[in-house]
């Protein structure tokens, strides 16, 4: 038996553009994605905490440092530049797995640089 679990999340990551003529999206600096676990494509659960909108969309890899987090097509009519985001990624685990499982779960400060680490 398998259960969904946490996997990888980016806490109070500050939005830093949007583009609603992209296709859709989230841009993610590579560095962050790499830091906690997210691949590039990978379906992510999106919330703004200024507004209360959630999400779910796939992350494309941004910039090695640049601290991007770009919401694209659609999903840039959910917030904008400056909002507060928690980006979460889960995975399929077994539940013999899950009982000794740890999300890789990173926050952020300001200009998107790491402020703590859990689980890494």
């Amino acid at each position: 038996m398998e259960v969904f679990l946490l996997k990888s999340k980016i806490h109070r990551a500050t939005v830093t553009g949007g583009d609603v003529n992209y296709e859709g999206s989230l841009t993610i600096a590579a560095d962050l994605m790499e830091k906690c676990g997210l691949q590039e494509y990978e379906r992510i659960l999106c919330g703004n905490m200024a507004n209360g909108n959630r999400w779910e969309t796939y992350v494309i890899q941004g910039k090695r440092g640049s601290g991007e987090i770009v919401m694209n097509g659609a999903v840039a009519h959910l917030g904008k530049k400056g909002d507060t985001l928690t980006i979460m990624g889960f995975a399929a685990v077994s539940a013999r797995k899950a009982k000794k499982w740890k999300p890789r779960v990173i926050v952020l400060g300001k200009g998107n640089k790491i402020v703590d680490k859990r689980g890494i």
